[in-house]
Formats: C-alpha cells, structure tokens, sequence
C-alpha cells in the first residue's frame, strides 16, 4: 500500500511539474510574440517591455534577444550588458559574440570588437565572417602582415571572394609584396571585370 502511495505522489507530482513547465513555455512564446510584432513596427521600447516581463537571468534566448532590441534601439550599453549575460551563459555560441559585436561597433570599441573576433575563430578557427572582419581591423591599424593572414584563409576557402581577394591585395602592396599583389588584382578582375580598386592598385605598380 506504501509503495502504491509512492508511486501515486510520483505520478501526481510529474503532471503537475508538465503542466507547470507548458504554462511557462505558453508564457515566453507569447511574450516572444508580441516582441517580433512590435518590432516589426519599430516599437523597440514594447519590443523590449514584453521580453522583460518574463526575463529570467539564466535564460539566453531572453538575454541575447534583449541585446539586439537594446541595440536597435540605439541604447548601446544595455544591449552590449545583455549580450554578455548571454555570452557568459553559453560561452561556445559564436552568435552572440556577433551580436554583441555591433553595438561595440556602434561606439567604436574596436579592442573589444577585436577580441570578440579572436574569441570566435577559436571556437570556429574558419569563420569567414569573423577572419574578414578582423583582417579588416588589422589593415585599418596597417598591421599588414596579420591581415595577410585573415585574408588568407579566407581565399583558401573560397578563392572567387571578391572582398577577400581584394583586400588580400592591397594588404601585400601595403607590405611591400607588389608581385604578390599584381597576381591579385588580376584575380579580382576576373571576378569583378572593370574593377576600380583593382585597377588603381594595378596602376600603383606599374
């Protein structure tokens, strides 16, 4: 009779918690609802407001949407606070690593932006996105020799990226390589016929 009562609680105790957990679900996909509609309006505030109504510090889904609706809002510091929570609750996905990259761009913290960048190619050595992006960074400090090296693989990968094949060229004729440089601007003009950046830096070999 005891373990007949055991198994009752045990049962009893199992809906409730299933029952308990579809309400909550309930709750947070209509709260998620009615944010994608506001935001769609361009009511980033309500956006916003129906996500904190349910907001849960442990939750990444609600801390990483909060951070982009922060940014769209253009209030930088709280979409970079919540994408943080959101990175320090899942610290492999690279997603909010990007996220949290637009805000620090937005206010032009590019030694943050950079480490982000460095943070997702060791989690995801190839990422073409962050590899081009931190040769962009690279260049734009005329650290030559490592945009070289961003560029670089992401031509490995795709040799027909124009962007990368451009900036890989410019970044060798920067490093005194006009050798190097002139096989890619070549290269960029096979993919892009006519190309203006590839024919002035043709022209500053010649």
């Amino acid at each position: 009779m005891e373990t007949l009562k055991k198994i009752t609680f045990s049962v009893s105790f199992a809906f409730l918690f299933t029952c308990v957990m579809a309400q909550s679900a309930k709750v947070n996909q209509d709260a998620f609802s009615k944010s994608y509609v506001a935001e769609q309006a361009g009511d980033f505030n309500s956006a916003i407001n129906s996500l904190k109504a349910v907001y849960k510090s442990d939750s990444y889904v609600v801390n990483i949407r909060l951070g982009w609706l922060y940014y769209n809002a253009k209030l930088y510091a709280e979409s970079i606070k919540y994408y943080d929570i959101a990175i320090a609750l899942k610290p492999y996905a690279i997603e909010a690593r990007f996220g949290c990259v637009k805000p620090l761009s937005a206010i032009e913290n590019w030694e943050k932006v950079k480490g982000h960048y460095i943070q997702i190619l060791k989690i995801d050595p190839q990422n073409t996105v962050a590899n081009y992006w931190l040769g962009v960074i690279y260049y734009n400090r005329k650290e030559y020799a490592s945009a070289c090296n961003h560029f670089g693989k992401n031509i490995n990968l795709y040799p027909l990226d124009y962007d990368s094949v451009i900036m890989l060229a410019w970044s060798k004729l920067n490093s005194g390589k006009p050798a190097d440089a002139s096989i890619l601007f070549n290269q960029a003009l096979i993919i892009r016929p006519a190309d203006s950046s590839a024919l002035s830096g043709l022209k500053q070999i010649r």
